[in-house]
């Protein structure tokens, strides 16, 4: 198959987020941009689900968010393992679905009512930051098979985001 016609594979498109993942430099830093917005989506998706299902918005939001936020996970490693198989490369730099679902959960620990614009970017950096060091055990998660390894890694980077979020947070920082 051609690499112009690789191009135009479903899981190709999903997994280069319509074909940002192409960006000629800093792919990464694009498709953590397309995760502020899903940030926003998903807390409001999960305001919406828990009054729906009338749980406690503190508890019940991030509850929701976070399933939310497993489910695109489960749904992403099929289509990363997919795109680095057409790719013939184990974690291709234009497979950016890892950050887009990863920036969400980052803001996790933010009520989506206090999302202000100075709360995402910190997120985004955070999550930048944190995705470009790999610091253990976010490098080794990088070794798991196919797309489980492409997500894994980015997910990790977001639990670090999210920890120095929240501290920031407490300290009134942010």
């Amino acid at each position: 198959m051609s690499t112009r016609r690789n191009h135009l594979d479903p899981s190709l498109v999903v997994a280069t987020c319509g074909g940002i993942g192409w960006a000629p430099w800093a792919p990464g830093t694009f498709g953590s941009l397309v995760g502020v917005p899903l940030a926003v989506a998903t807390g409001a998706m999960a305001t919406w689900l828990a009054d729906a299902a009338g749980l406690p918005i503190s508890a019940g939001v991030a509850g929701m968010e976070v399933t939310i936020i497993a489910l695109l996970f489960m749904v992403s490693v099929p289509i990363a393992t997919r795109a680095a198989r057409l790719l013939a490369t184990k974690d291709p730099g234009p497979v950016v679905i890892d950050e887009v679902i990863a920036v969400p959960l980052v803001l996790v620990v933010v009520a989506p009512a206090d999302r202000s614009w100075l709360v995402l970017g910190a997120a985004f950096v955070l999550f930048r930051v944190f995705d470009i060091l790999k610091p253990p055990p976010c490098r080794q998660l990088e070794r798991l098979p196919d797309g489980l390894g492409i997500m894994a890694d980015d997910m990790a980077a977001a639990i670090y985001g999210a920890a120095c979020l929240a501290f920031a947070r407490w300290n009134d920082w942010l």
